[in-house]
């Protein structure tokens, strides 16, 4: 069990969450594979699955994606 304290009521755990920026990132992550999904799915006349696209993505894409990510994040 989960010790929260009293002055962290479940609605400021929810907004830390979603203001984290490890949170930000995992949705941009997670949107990315999605549009891959999409893409390789579109290409193979089929669902491949979340599983196959996650895999795909991440052997293929993911280390490009994290550096142009970081880069641009480093010029704002």
């Amino acid at each position: 069990m989960i010790n929260v304290p009293s002055a962290l009521k479940p609605s400021d755990a929810g907004s830390l969450l979603k203001n984290s920026t490890i949170y930000r990132e995992f949705l941009a992550e997670r949107e990315e594979i999605l549009r891959h999904k999409w893409v390789e799915s579109e290409k193979a006349g089929r669902d491949i699955g979340f599983e196959k696209a996650l895999l795909d993505w991440m052997m293929k894409h993911r280390a490009a994606w994290r550096r142009a990510r970081l880069s641009a994040k480093s010029m704002n």
